[in-house]
């Protein structure tokens, strides 16, 4: 007689628990989407789990030193343009102004 539904999400629930699976979610923006999706298809991935799975092994194994520079987030410099610093400069200079002749 072939299992139902819940037999079968029962058996694989049981099978995830004695393996000591769990589950990973991830959520993400389109650009971080295109570039799995790309690297899913460079390799010949079809699974999005099995790129994750892999993608994180293989970082794994480069260890702290080769892995770290990987997982540095890139970071924006601001650089403030000149007319925003000229307008600071004379709204610091108004204040000091005013707390001046305040006192």
């Amino acid at each position: 007689m072939a299992k139902s539904n819940a037999e079968r999400s029962e058996k694989a629930a049981a099978k995830r628990k004695s393996r000591g699976e769990e589950e990973i979610r991830l959520h993400c923006l389109p650009g971080t989407r295109q570039a799995l999706a790309e690297l899913m298809a460079w390799s010949d991935i079809e699974e999005q789990g099995e790129a994750i799975t892999l993608i994180i092994h293989h970082l794994h194994s480069l260890g702290p030193v080769g892995a770290l520079p990987l997982l540095t987030p890139p970071r924006h410099e601001y650089v403030m343009p000149e007319n925003v610093s000229r307008k600071l400069e004379l709204a610091f200079d108004r204040e000091a102004l005013r707390v001046t002749d305040d006192s």
